[in-house]
């Protein structure tokens, strides 16, 4: 099985495939526009090179079809991250030696002073009358002939890692072909259904629990540019939508929405992702009348872990077969957690580990020129997720947090190491590190631990401007927190120790200033007494006593 084979089986289907705002694409009319732009990628298809097309776009309709085109031409479609800067924005492109690059007009400015090593010739942008002209010269074609390779790469999905770069996940013709249907069985997906995605199609998420899931169902796929938590009601309403899919925390702004009494009056049956918060998953599915399934999984494929009916609420689930928690020095497992009469962990430095799978199948196609990452994700033939957890006598698998190096924003894996590295070149900051602290209401924010240079002070306001002026601080990386202290606590090596200062979060001696606005305001102990009475409103008092 291919994404070829299930975009052209859709050749002679007239249900109604795309939706976007007042547009409509009927299935068959989907296969001729991705049909077009197959043609159109196999004129740039290199004689020598890795045939790769890099796609800078918010969800639009051509990213659906470019999505079928490069499935069809046998080409590989890399997901870029328009939340990138400067030149890690650079680094990705050419790092996933990218021979065709395709954008808009509203990202073209992203590529200003970005050497994308890709020609003019292979650079479009899908909003002008050069692409259009290129589409229209290949329309009514039929389709290619190309012998698909089922096992080489259809995706190429950016991650980040320990290494502090982001890692390019490949995932083959064959794998997201077999996810759509699968997804699509189990979630109840098929023809007559709608599923809405506002979710990025760079990412995992909106890829394989959006695009790929309503294509292999059948079902029209109603999507959206960006997220909006304002308009996730109104558009399920006027798309007639009976399944969306989410990741991170937008349950939670979306019942941050003033709520109406007939929110319940809507098409809704079914809500999937992951990390969704545990009391967001009753609160959503009470107030919009739908049934609400999270579950823990990455783009990689190695791990999954599903929730079940019962389980604690602070749990993530159960795992699949091989899953366990190990120590990542030793490779044992560790010690079940034990609890007190609170509930509250106790045997931290023992229980808590990475969360790992032993398989011999352990379904993990590799990452893109980055062989040493790939041999460290499954080292002694273990897939190592890089997150950490615990796990109780019944089985039940519990989320910690990142490792020390890279932390979770908004769904978006963000390297500790890149943030850093961009803070230190503020001439009066001596010491920075950069750690993850616990959300309110799901995965992390992020937090600075600052050493002045000798004789130099904190200055709020400019600190602020000056992150305003690096080009290439992504916007989920500006730091919500800053902590300034005379002394850091440092390894042997003279690394800073960011496990003790996870510990801490923001609760510590030092002066700590909190991100409000464009700016930076002292946290005072009324503000910290506010926030952590914020985490035990949402039934998440458990992580700041598991740093």
């Amino acid at each position: 099985m291919n994404v070829a084979e299930l975009v052209l089986a859709r050749a002679e289907d007239d249900n109604v495939g795309l939706r976007i705002d007042d547009e409509t694409w009927t299935f068959r009319s989907y296969v001729e526009e991705s049909v077009a732009r197959a043609h159109l990628l196999l004129a740039h298809k290199p004689a020598d090179a890795p045939f790769h097309v890099g796609v800078l776009l918010e969800n639009v309709a051509d990213y659906v079809f470019l999505l079928g085109g490069a499935a069809i031409a046998g080409a590989t479609v890399v997901g870029i991250n328009p939340t990138r800067r400067g030149a890690e924005l650079e680094r990705d492109i050419r790092h996933t030696d990218c021979a065709v690059l395709i954008t808009e007009m509203k990202l073209l400015p992203l590529l200003e002073g970005v050497d994308t090593g890709v020609g003019a010739d292979a650079t479009y942008v899908v909003d002008s009358p050069r692409w259009s002209e290129a589409v229209e010269s290949h329309r009514g074609s039929p389709a290619p002939d190309v012998d698909i390779d089922e096992a080489a790469p259809f995706l190429l999905i950016f991650t980040s890692g320990t290494s502090g770069d982001p890692k390019a996940s490949i995932c083959s013709q064959r794998r997201i072909a077999e996810i759509g249907p699968l997804i699509a069985e189990r979630r109840g997906i098929a023809p007559g259904d709608t599923l809405y995605c506002s979710m990025p199609l760079f990412h995992g998420n909106g890829m394989m629990s959006g695009w790929i899931a309503a294509l292999g169902g059948g079902a029209t796929l109603a999507l959206r540019r960006k997220f909006s938590a304002s308009s996730f009601l109104p558009d399920v309403r006027r798309y007639g939508a009976t399944h969306a899919n989410y990741v991170g925390k937008v349950l939670a702004y979306v019942l941050a929405t003033v709520e109406a009494p007939d929110d319940a009056d809507n098409t809704l049956r079914f809500v999937y992702g992951n990390e969704g918060a545990a009391a967001d998953l009753e609160r959503f599915a009470a107030r919009f009348d739908c049934q609400v399934s999270d579950a823990y999984g990455s783009s990689e494929g190695g791990v999954t872990i599903f929730r079940v009916s019962g389980m604690p609420e602070t749990a993530l689930g159960i795992g699949g077969p091989g899953t366990t928690i190990l120590d990542a020095e030793t490779g044992e497992e560790c010690p079940r957690a034990r609890f007190d009469e609170a509930g509250a962990l106790v045997n931290v430095e023992d229980a808590v580990g990475e969360i790992a799978r032993v398989s011999d199948d352990l379904e993990f196609e590799g990452y893109w020129n980055n062989p040493d990452a790939q041999a460290d994700k499954t080292r002694d033939g273990i897939f190592w997720t890089g997150d950490l957890g615990y796990r109780d006598d019944d089985d039940f698998i519990y989320f910690v947090g990142r490792d020390a190096d890279w932390m979770r924003v908004d769904g978006e894996n963000i390297a500790a190491v890149t943030i850093e590295r961009i803070v230190s070149r503020h001439p009066r900051v001596g010491v920075v590190a950069a750690y993850a602290v616990p959300d309110p209401i799901v995965g992390d924010q992020v937090m600075l631990a600052l050493r002045m240079a000798d004789g130099e002070g904190f200055d709020p306001s400019e600190f602020a401007s000056f992150l305003a002026d690096q080009a290439d601080l992504g916007t989920k990386a500006t730091p919500q927190f800053v902590r300034v202290a005379d002394e850091l606590p440092m390894t042997a090596t003279n690394k800073v120790l960011s496990r003790a200062l996870r510990r801490e979060f923001w609760e510590c001696a030092d002066p700590v200033w909190v991100r409000r606005g464009s700016g930076y305001e002292p946290l005072t102990d009324a503000a910290a007494t506010a926030l952590r009475a914020e985490f035990a409103t949402r039934g998440r008092l458990d992580v700041l006593g598991v740093g």
